[in-house]
Parts: C-alpha cells; structure tokens; sequence
C-alpha cells in the first residue's frame, strides 16, 4: 500500500512545502487539486510545469493525480469538456503525474442522458490519454455516489486510460456496502481516497478513525494494494483543525486498518 494526501487539505500551500510536509510525515505521493485558486492549474507554462515536477522528483514524491473539476456528465456542449479533459490530461503528463481526478456533475438530469454524455465524452478524451499515458479516473461523487453508478459509465467506455476513483464517503452516504462498491469498481480502480466524518449529516472532516465511515471494510479489500490517499476537505470547512498535525497518525491508522 502507498500513501498520498490531498492539498484540498492545505488550500493554497506552495509546493516546496507541500513536498516538505509530505517527505516529513511519511507520504509517498500527494494528490494536488489543479483548480485556479492554487499554485499548480493548467495555466501554469512549460517553465513553472517544469519546475514542479523537479521539485517533487528531487524529494522522491510522486505526484499521484491532478485533480481537476472537469463535470463529465454535465448538461451543455461536449467540446468544452473534453478540451478541458486534455488541459488536465497534459498537466498531469508534464507534471508526471499517473491520473487525472474528474466529476460527474450529472446535476438533476435524467441519469440517461449523464450517463450517455459522460460515456461519450471521456470515450473522447481516451485517445488523448493513452497518447499522454495518463489515466482520467471519474470520481465517485454528486449525481454519481455509488460505485455501481460510476463504474456503469466507465465500463460503457471500455477504454484501459478511463477507470475510476473510489471515495468512500460517497458510496456511504449512497448506502452503498464497501463490499458491493469494491466489487463494482475493481476492474477499472486508479485507488481508493479516504475520508472521516461523524454523521451523513455532518460531513465536517475528522482525523481518520474519530469517525463513523467504514474504513476498515473499504481497505480490507484488494483495492487496499495500490495507492490509498486522505482527502481532508479543509477548504470547504475552515473550522476543521489543521492538516498537518494530523498526517502522521493518519499515515499509521491506514497502515494498521491494511495490514
């Protein structure tokens, strides 16, 4: 098992940073949010692309997904989603980075019609990605919570550069079993991202373990092999206690609910 964090945890930290925070807390790999208000997005030139990935490299910490905002599922053109499917397609390959992290964002729609649009678009973008050898993984999230849901897009897609991400507070609040998610989302998983949390109505981020999700369950399952990272929502709940404190016994509670 290999362990990443998400800088949604330490919004707008810079990279040298993140990089020291990583290598001091024990951290193999770092999932960075790509979205305009931080450091790394895809307006970043070749230069500063490539300054980063150095950055990274030197500390022996591999940058595990560029995690766009891309809603593959949402209701409008497919050309501007799939031009900002291979934005983040040649961030991620000029970062070195494995994966890119999409949404559904199917919102009220009839889920047909998400799924067709979504299907259709990541098919798109698929050629792009292997040329780039980079892998879009679609996120179990919003309109598309469970495991079933995501993996009923990816496998229309039936391309080896489209899989999925498997967060599990979604599947949960789906009522989804970690069993039933994993079963699913097995042959198209890039990795599984953890959370904490104390109800499905209070979703403020907790240190991993001071909740109630099922951990233990989702990591108890093959998809515990490859990469696990802890995404800490902090962003979108300043009240939340710090990051950084809290990594290392993070890093140790993911190891022993794995081994």
């Amino acid at each position: 098992m290999k362990l990443a964090f998400s800088t949604l945890g330490v919004p707008g930290m810079p990279m040298a940073d993140v990089v020291r925070l990583a290598t001091r807390t024990g951290y193999q790999g770092v999932e960075l949010r790509a979205h305009p208000e931080e450091p790394v997005n895809v307006s970043l030139t070749p230069p500063e692309r490539a300054a980063v990935a150095a950055e990274f490299k030197r500390a022996e910490v591999q940058i595990l997904t560029v995690a766009g905002y891309a809603r593959v599922a949402a209701e409008g053109d497919d050309e501007p989603v799939i031009a900002e499917l291979a934005a983040l397609v040649d961030l991620a390959h000029d970062l070195g980075a494995p994966y890119v992290r999409v949404f559904p964002g199917g919102g009220g729609q009839d889920p047909a019609a998400a799924d067709a649009a979504a299907a259709r678009r990541l098919g798109a973008a698929a050629p792009h990605a292997a040329d780039r050898d980079v892998r879009i993984l679609l996120e179990t999230h919003d309109s598309h919570r469970a495991g079933a849901d995501v993996a009923r897009i990816v496998g229309t897609v039936g391309h080896s550069h489209i899989g999925a991400i498997w967060d599990v507070l979604h599947t949960w609040l789906a009522g989804e079993e970690p069993a039933a998610s994993h079963a699913v989302l097995a042959p198209h998983l890039g990795y599984v991202q953890v959370k904490d949390v104390a109800s499905p109505e209070d979703t403020t981020p907790l240190p991993l373990g001071a909740g109630t999700l099922p951990l233990k369950e989702c990591l108890d399952t093959p998809a515990s092999d490859g990469w696990v990272c802890w995404e800490y929502e902090k962003r979108w709940h300043p009240s939340a206690a710090p990051l950084p404190p809290l990594l290392t016994e993070a890093r140790a509670h993911i190891e022993r609910l794995g081994g």
